[in-house]
């Protein structure tokens, strides 16, 4: 069947350490999950661009970015993204900053596979549903 191929959730990890790639590729290794990764801000609009991506795993600490500047921008993408901010130190001001701003999560840092799973499912489910919405309004 054609949509066994078609993987159920695209994610895109933006970070310049390798170990945060390597960290997310070994957790969702055994999921249908897509997996896309790079480690600026270029080459993760050019993904975006490219690829259809429900959800950003963005770190906190890009050397060529502010993590806030994906939010600015993700309503121009398509399928508009969400976002969700990866950091070593992810305080509670990080959390409300992140949240207050439009980031749909935050993720501590070294990464648990069942945070991950479960921040990135819920974020996937939203995304999906707000896909959903917009092509009723669309259609209407």
């Amino acid at each position: 069947m054609k949509s066994d191929r078609i993987p159920a959730i695209t994610v895109l990890a933006v970070s310049s350490s390798p170990e945060d790639h390597s960290s997310l590729q070994a957790i969702l290794a055994h999921s249908r999950w897509q997996l896309y990764h790079c480690s600026s801000y270029t080459g993760a609009i050019k993904l975006l661009s490219a690829y259809s991506i429900a959800v950003v795993i963005v770190d906190a600490d890009l050397p060529d970015v502010a993590w806030r500047d994906f939010l600015a921008i993700r309503e121009s993408l398509p399928g508009s993204p969400l976002v969700i901010v990866a950091a070593c130190l992810a305080d509670d001001r990080l959390w409300a900053e992140a949240l207050n701003l439009g980031a749909y999560d935050v993720l501590a840092k070294p990464f648990h596979p069942r945070e991950v799973f479960y921040s990135v499912s819920l974020a996937w489910r939203r995304w999906k549903e707000r896909c959903e919405e917009y092509a009723c309004a669309a259609a209407g």
